[in-house]
């Protein structure tokens, strides 16, 4: 999948939960580095190896291979008790977290952005937006406004412990109109606790991922969160607060579009999603339920159920032309094992005239459904995906052309071996 010298994307297609993580895991051994170019502990991605299950949020999904570096790159905004808690985590089960790097350039996500995450949406209503309450807007906020603090002024202890207290003083107002107010000397001591476990960690990125372009090394970007959330190409304003898209690897990561091999996106034989905002194809019937538990459609980080519907070929399109898409994987195609049939959104209709995705949260949007037969038989043994059942390759030819790209792989469980190659 590798082009020399160039890194490889992943990332997913739809408005997260895609499975990208297990992908990635599945990749992961022939690269030396795994890097994760934006986002925050927001995202989740589950890895099952045999009998172990892994969830991560901020540390790439490369971790349970000996081979790769682990790279936060500078895009991302951390949680240091999230970072250190997973690495704890993980040194509990044997992997040496030495291996992970964290950028310079990435942006601390401090307690006071949690908190006012919450307090945002308490305030908005009924015009919450659903996020996770973890400080990941509030912390893309501050960078963007120029109040943001990076891993690299924690080297510097004066310096950080100045800069905390006036962005406190600069945020106060809002603060205290929010119910909010931490302490000062509270958010500094907590950082500075952390800072002999975290600091070892910190490189600086620009020159990280560039010495390991120049050396040779070969690069898998991971994505967070999907195509539809971003902020700029996404269901505006329910999206997450950085770009996902694949250009969003070259900001993230401080290299030029040259330096991209290939992009792979990750599809899920249907479609899901957490929190408000549009979802054209949402099922709200039996089906829609019996996908959710069917497909253990639960979030990683905050366990909220998500919710479910057909797979969108108008959306499938959207996103495959904002990536540069070079080829495609379904995942979850197992989970629709035993549907008598299964629908594709072929086209949306405002009015009675045809509209592209920029309509999708249009009211009285109606929807132009394909039917394709459904499939009985077991799909975790085959691993070509030539040899699938004729209903269930009928079903991927058709995504596959929604995508405009070729699908070469589809996975048929959660494990990281079963995945149907083309």
């Amino acid at each position: 999948m590798s082009s020399q010298n160039k890194a490889d994307v992943i990332l997913g297609l739809q408005w997260g939960d895609e499975g990208k993580g297990r992908v990635v895991d599945y990749y992961a051994a022939d690269y030396d580095v795994v890097a994760r170019f934006g986002g925050g502990d927001n995202a989740g991605h589950t890895l099952v190896v045999g009998d172990r299950k892994v969830a991560l949020r901020i540390v790439p999904s490369g971790i349970l291979h000996p081979r790769p570096e682990l790279f936060i790159g500078g895009g991302t905004v951390v949680s240091l008790e999230g970072i250190a808690a997973e690495l704890e985590m993980l040194a509990g089960i044997g992997v040496d977290i030495s291996r992970v790097k964290i950028s310079d350039r990435a942006h601390l996500v401090l307690p006071y952005h949690a908190a006012l995450d919450k307090a945002n949406e308490a305030a908005r209503g009924a015009d919450a937006l659903g996020t996770t309450g973890r400080g990941i807007g509030p912390a893309y906020t501050d960078k963007a406004a120029r109040l943001g603090i990076t891993f690299g002024d924690l080297r510097k202890r004066e310096r950080f412990a100045e800069k905390i207290r006036k962005r406190l003083l600069f945020r106060s107002p809002l603060f205290a109109q929010l119910q909010a107010s931490p302490r000062e000397e509270d958010v500094i001591a907590q950082t500075l606790a952390l800072l002999p476990r975290i600091l070892p960690h910190v490189v600086d990125g620009v020159a990280y991922i560039h010495e390991a372009l120049e050396g040779g090394k070969r690069i898998l970007v991971e994505g967070a969160q999907g195509t539809l959330l971003d902020v700029g190409f996404g269901t505006y304003p329910f999206v997450t607060s950085s770009h996902t898209i694949a250009g969003g690897a070259c900001i993230g990561l401080g290299i030029g579009p040259t330096a991209i091999g290939s992009v792979v996106g990750i599809v899920k034989a249907y479609c899901t999603r957490v929190g408000a905002g549009p979802f054209p194809s949402e099922l709200h019937d039996a089906t829609g339920a019996e996908l959710r538990e069917r497909g253990a459609e639960f979030g990683t980080v905050t366990g909220r159920p998500r919710r479910c519907g057909w797979y969108d070929a108008v959306a499938g399109r959207y996103a495959a032309r904002l990536n540069g898409l070079t080829s495609a994987v379904i995942t979850k195609l197992d989970v629709l094992t035993g549907l008598e049939r299964i629908a594709i959104v072929r086209g949306y209709r405002l009015e009675g005239r045809p509209v592209g995705f920029g309509a999708s949260a249009e009211s009285g949007l109606e929807l132009d459904l394909e039917w394709f037969e459904g499939w009985s038989e077991d799909l975790s043994p085959y691993r070509r995906i030539a040899d699938l059942p004729r209903a269930a390759r009928a079903y991927v030819a058709a995504i596959e052309d929604s995508l405009a790209a070729p699908v070469t792989a589809v996975s048929l469980g959660p494990e990281r071996r079963s995945l149907a190659l083309a």
